[in-house]
């Protein structure tokens, strides 16, 4: 299964970033234990962390990357796709099976939407912050964000309740 993690960019230790570190950090490690590619914007912050967590765990980590970026270290396998960073999102969206959010910015907010209109299960993981807790209030019957329905959106609040969508 392709696991995308989306949230913050950034220096890993500006503060709203270093918070939630350690979250991330085990997000990646248990992403490789259950056997699954990691899949990141590839860049800094929340994409760095998770990457850094799979790979010290022995996972495999695919940093799909805007323009012709280096990404960071922990990228075994990188994708430059010569596009914008919303571009780079949709094929980043588009190539997984399940979508975790932590935190983030208006591209994490672009790349919720996103996966919501692609039909992609999305896990906003609550308490870190950003467009992941700040699109919580617009869910309809919090999990829907339209009246198609077209894919439930889930909450969680620990890692051990991504057991079941990393089954």
């Amino acid at each position: 299964m392709n696991v995308a993690v989306i949230g913050y960019s950034g220096d890993v230790e500006r503060p709203i970033i270093k918070r939630i570190s350690d979250i991330c950090m085990s997000l990646g490690e248990l992403i490789a234990q259950k056997g699954h590619n990691l899949l990141t914007g590839g860049r800094d912050g929340v994409m760095e962390l998770v990457s850094k967590g799979a790979s010290q765990a022995g996972g495999k980590t695919i940093g799909i990357l805007p323009f012709d970026e280096a990404g960071n270290e922990y990228n075994n396998l990188t994708i430059n796709t010569g596009m914008d960073y919303l571009m780079r999102s949709l094929v980043l969206i588009r190539s997984a099976d399940l979508v975790i959010s932590i935190g983030g910015e208006i591209g994490t907010l672009y790349e919720i939407i996103s996966a919501y209109a692609c039909g992609k299960t999305v896990v906003l993981f609550r308490g870190t912050g950003g467009w992941t807790d700040r699109i919580v209030p617009s869910l309809i019957d919090g999990k829907f964000l339209d009246n198609r329905r077209i894919v439930e959106i889930f909450q969680v609040t620990a890692l051990e309740q991504l057991d079941r969508f990393l089954a």
